[in-house]
């Protein structure tokens, strides 16, 4: 008998043709592993690339007639067919910038207390917690951010930030007035808490990579908390970190039902995030139904 050690465990051959047999047989299970494998990956790509090209082609009349000048008018009429983008591309920008400066420290900060500072028993709730948020309906937000937020950032938030930054250069036309419920700044709120949990969830799974030897190491020569994660902990994990900041972002880009419902849909360009906007999916939501021909394209 002559035994084949295998990785899922021994397979008993009683002469070399079947040893052969046997080899050939693995040979053909990881060849057929290695074509799926890298079929998957090669539809992601024709996917993409089938998706590009036909946007292109249902954008085309509008490339073909406005050209560049698209990306930098900001007329949107659709009983003249004059179209810009310049309105829903500063708004879904603005928006999005807004919202990653407000969830990425938030979302690390939870992160960093979770695996490093929070205790045992209570891990585990904030960790539901902020899972949870990930699976509430984005129309969800969208109705919260118009009936709760909404008020409250008109009421009390916007006309606070518009007295004492009055007269300051630069802030006074960030947060110009009058206050409104609908608002760029009232989208991007509920942005940066839609995209929170994905920062916090992806950055403790990361953390929970690093090796407790270094940071055992680190604190044996007496460093504190906060330099073992600024020292340690982030740089050994901020491909992991990055990579969940870029995914967070891709979600604040793309969001639609939740910013229509609040940001104003108005097709302007303005320099206070107080002021009513639109974003590029919350136009196509808003439009799409009604349009048809050039609007369409």
């Amino acid at each position: 008998m002559v035994d084949l050690a295998l990785k899922g465990g021994a397979v008993s051959v009683s002469k070399p043709s079947d040893r052969v047999d046997v080899l050939k047989r693995l040979r053909l299970n990881d060849l057929v592993f290695r074509i799926l494998t890298r079929s998957a990956a090669i539809a992601v790509l024709i996917i993409l690339g089938g998706i590009i090209i036909s946007l292109v082609h249902g954008a085309w009349p509008a490339l073909a007639k406005f050209g560049f000048g698209f990306l930098v008018s900001d007329t949107w009429n659709p009983v003249t067919e004059k179209f810009g983008a310049v309105a829903p591309i500063y708004g879904t920008l603005v928006t999005s910038a807004v919202a990653m400066v407000i969830a990425v420290p938030v979302g690390l900060f939870i992160a960093i207390f979770l695996t490093e500072l929070c205790p045992m028993w209570l891990r585990r709730p904030i960790g539901i917690a902020i899972e949870l948020l990930a699976g509430i309906p984005s129309i969800i937000y969208g109705m919260w951010g118009f009936f709760v937020l909404g008020p409250f950032l008109a009421d009390t938030f916007q006309p606070f930030m518009i007295r004492i930054c009055e007269g300051v250069p630069v802030l006074s036309t960030i947060f110009a007035g009058p206050p409104s419920y609908l608002s760029l700044f009232n989208a991007s709120l509920v942005l940066a808490i839609m995209v929170l949990p994905f920062i916090t969830a992806i950055s403790v799974d990361v953390f929970k990579t690093v090796p407790p030897v270094l940071k055992e190491a680190a604190y044996g020569v007496g460093c504190t908390t906060w330099e073992v994660v600024r020292n340690v902990v982030i740089p050994y994990t901020r491909v992991g970190v990055l990579g969940g900041v870029m995914l967070a972002l891709g979600r604040a880009l793309g969001e639609t039902m939740a910013v229509t419902f609040i940001i104003g849909n108005a097709f302007r360009v303005s320099g206070s995030i107080f002021a009513p906007g639109t974003t590029i999916s919350a136009a196509i939501a808003s439009e799409f139904a009604e349009s048809d021909g050039l609007h369409q394209s």
